[in-house]
């Protein structure tokens, strides 16, 4: 039983020796010359302002949430759209209904409110 498991093995081993050579290499041969511009926390160019706690409104996470439920959720959409076919008249009948369920849930979702961004 253990030997099957022996490639998993040395496959984590080779790969974290590959890593740890990589960084490695990069902290010994790279260039060391720090500067005060380069210890500042990088923030999409503009110069950092207020503290790191700062706090975010409940829109963002519901715009976020909702995109990562959408997007799970369309991925079904993929595997049907391949199979088809094969699937039929059933096949058709379940992603109908998996549709409309999430246009519901969308619907719902904007007569909330939740994709404004007033």
């Amino acid at each position: 039983m253990a030997e099957q498991y022996l490639p998993i093995l040395v496959m984590f081993v080779l790969t974290g020796g590959i890593v740890g050579a990589m960084v490695g290499l990069a902290r010994v041969l790279g260039p060391q010359r720090p500067t005060l511009v380069k210890e500042e926390a990088f923030e999409c160019g503009n110069p950092a302002m207020g503290g790191a706690w700062g706090r975010f409104s409940v829109k963002f996470y519901m715009t976020a949430i909702s995109f990562i439920v959408f997007d799970v959720e369309v991925v079904f959409f993929y595997p049907w759209a391949v199979k088809f076919r094969d699937l039929g008249w059933p096949g058709l009948g379940a992603m109908l209904l998996f549709a409309g369920l999430l246009a519901i849930g969308l619907l719902y979702e904007w007569r909330k409110g939740a994709l404004e961004w007033d």
